[in-house]
């Protein structure tokens, strides 16, 4: 999903707590939801195969860059042609392959598996911002990153003897997504500081639906039975990810933004995960304890490399990415 840059928007509106704690829970339940939209795509209930990963994730970009056409407008008035290629960039970096990525992980691992790594993308924005933007990590942000790492590997260690752990590299296909996601946070604060977060996400899936209506042509999508009813509630659920879990989603979340500040909305990154895990309790997936106590690992890394030190005179944040 696509990475926006929230140190742009500021608190300007009068907090309003019962209106942030609805949009707080909107927007965990529509992020840890995404993972069991993808299943929902590519599986029947009982198991068999519907869409490919590529096409889902392909219907996702789709769907997500149609509903973005009206203001592609405004943001080509904003967007000056020299930065253009690098919001293209931000698009293939931020929103395709994490898509494809995604998809194709969970065409072998459960969702609620796919949530828990997800826990790892803040890590992976300031590992990323250390090793080659030059950032600077006090003692906390660093020890946060390694235990983050940490609960991952309890995570792989801890393989349950499960039949989707006879594709453990799958799995890591999230992990890579994760770094997608922060190599692109740390693009976009140095390259587009000064574009709207909507300009850079509209422009970046109009660019992208060209690439997504090949895939589907590709990828025979348009050769199948796609009136029938399984497929058309698959096609469904790959749509609804795109127009509710990445352009609606952004809206929202924009709006927590401005309405109670980054420190408060950077939260939904601990509920995302519990979303996703609940969901995969619903369709019978196996939650273990290691998992969830791998889990609380990871969330505990994240939580001391986001923590606010009183003694700096400037605090840096990770920002946030959907799934």
């Amino acid at each position: 999903m696509y990475q926006i840059n929230i140190n742009q928007y500021k608190t300007t509106l009068k907090p309003n707590k019962n209106l942030k704690w609805v949009l707080f829970v909107f927007l965990c339940l529509i992020w840890g939801s995404s993972f069991v939209l993808m299943k929902l795509g590519m599986f029947a209930p009982d198991g068999g195969a519907l869409l490919s990963p590529i096409q889902v994730a392909a219907i996702r970009i789709l769907s997500a860059g149609i509903v973005l056409i009206p203001f592609l407008t405004t943001a080509l008035k904003h967007i000056p042609p020299s930065m253009r290629l690098y919001v293209a960039w931000s698009g293939w970096l931020g929103s395709a392959v994490p898509a494809v990525l995604f998809c194709l992980a969970e065409s072998k691992i459960d969702s609620a598996l796919a949530g828990s790594l997800n826990a790892l993308t803040p890590l992976s924005t300031l590992a990323i911002a250390w090793l080659f933007y030059s950032y600077k990590i006090a003692g906390a942000k660093f020890w946060g990153i390694i235990i983050g790492l940490a609960g991952c590997m309890l995570l792989f260690a801890g393989k349950e003897g499960t039949s989707q752990w006879q594709h453990p590299w799958y799995a890591f296909l999230v992990v890579l997504a994760t770094i997608c996601y922060g190599w692109n946070v740390n693009m976009v604060k140095r390259r587009m500081a000064g574009l709207a977060a909507l300009d850079i996400a509209t422009f970046a899936f109009a660019c992208l639906i060209p690439f997504a209506l090949a895939l589907l042509w590709t990828s025979g999508f348009f050769a199948l039975p796609l009136t029938e009813i399984a497929y058309v509630k698959a096609s469904g659920a790959a749509i609804l990810l795109g127009v509710v879990g990445t352009a609606f989603a952004s809206v929202i979340f924009y709006r927590l933004v401005r309405l109670s500040g980054v420190v408060f909305s950077s939260m939904v990154t601990y509920g995302i995960p519990f979303v996703a895990i609940g969901w995969g309790v619903v369709y019978g997936e196996q939650i273990t304890i290691i998992r969830l106590l791998s889990l609380l690992v990871i969330l505990l890394g994240v939580y001391l490399a986001n923590r606010n030190i009183p003694h700096q005179q400037k605090v840096e944040k990770a920002d946030i990415t959907p799934p």
